[in-house]
């Protein structure tokens, strides 16, 4: 990586997880939280004292997460399929059906700054033999990016057209929503990172987006203050410009989920990565319209 990017090394400061997936930082305790989803639990990173604890389980296969304005935690659960917010521990229903069905199992999540909650629902966690669910149906026949509007309850499905839609972010100013498709050629159709114009409480595509080769899905992606993508791809992290071209990569010695940005000043890039977490310190941070202050997922 460059200088103007990254400073340091990376860290490992976890392991022991199966697949870790959603990491959150969570700016009221000054930890990382993330999920370590076929142990059925939720975990906690504290920079303070470097160590980790069990923030809870048998959580129902808690997924991606993210901060909300009054700080609490919304995240997916496979489990529950549905999306839930946790408030200090108490963790209550946001919203769990699409015109009477069950949502298939919610796989991330973002907030944008008018409140709205848009989420991915892909399969993952009702496919049989799953290890992080449990088996179902996919009960309204499709894989679909949502919006919820919390006041009043309103779900709408604003992607159709991607097979398993997976991570997402906003760019900067919230005019593109980059949405992951980690279905891949089994399904027909490539590992990619597709953008979409958000305009008039709509979506369309905007002609730009990126495959990725065999191996390198785009789980999880989050996006810095200067709009680049930070971005899953196998064992590693890749940069890219808005426009998708290539800045560079950080290895990363186990298949990566998911990235956030945290610690005190939010240029800390954590890195949930097969049976570990991971840290490097960075020259940006995350778009500060997510989160409140000291930064935002």
């Amino acid at each position: 990586m460059g200088d103007t990017l990254t400073v340091g090394g990376l860290e490992r400061l976890y392991t022991g997880s199966i697949w870790a997936e959603g990491p959150v930082w969570v700016p009221s305790s000054q930890t990382v939280r993330w999920s370590d989803i076929p142990n059925n639990r939720i975990l906690e990173f504290d920079p303070a004292t470097g160590t980790t604890q069990e923030y809870a389980g048998g959580v129902e296969y808690t997924n991606g997460r993210t901060l909300d304005a009054d700080g609490s935690v919304v995240q997916c659960s496979h489990g529950r399929r549905r999306v839930e917010r946790d408030r200090d521990g108490r963790v209550t229903a946001l919203v769990d059906s699409f015109q009477g069905c069950r949502l298939n199992s919610p796989n991330d999540v973002v907030i944008a700054s008018d409140g709205s909650v848009w989420f991915t629902d892909p399969p993952y966690g009702i496919l049989p033999g799953t290890r992080e669910g449990h088996e179902g149906d996919q009960e309204y026949g499709g894989c679909y990016v949502f919006r919820f509007e919390p006041g009043p309850e309103t779900l709408t499905a604003m992607i159709t057209d991607l097979v398993h839609p997976n991570g997402l972010a906003f760019s900067p100013d919230e005019s593109v929503l980059y949405v992951a498709d980690t279905a891949g050629p089994g399904y027909g159709v490539p590992l990619r990172i597709v953008a979409y114009d958000v305009r008039d409480g709509q979506c369309s595509p905007a002609g730009t987006g990126v495959e990725l080769e065999e191996g390198c899905a785009a789980d999880g992606l989050r996006v810095d203050v200067q709009g680049r993508i930070w971005t899953s791809a196998g064992p590693a992290v890749r940069i890219y410009t808005p426009a998708f071209e290539l800045l560079d990569s950080i290895a990363v010695p186990e298949t990566v989920s998911n990235v956030c940005f945290g610690g005190p000043d939010g240029r800390d890039l954590y890195i949930t990565a097969t049976t570990s977490l991971y840290r490097i310190r960075t020259a940006t941070r995350d778009t500060a319209s997510r989160n409140p202050a000291p930064n935002h997922d």
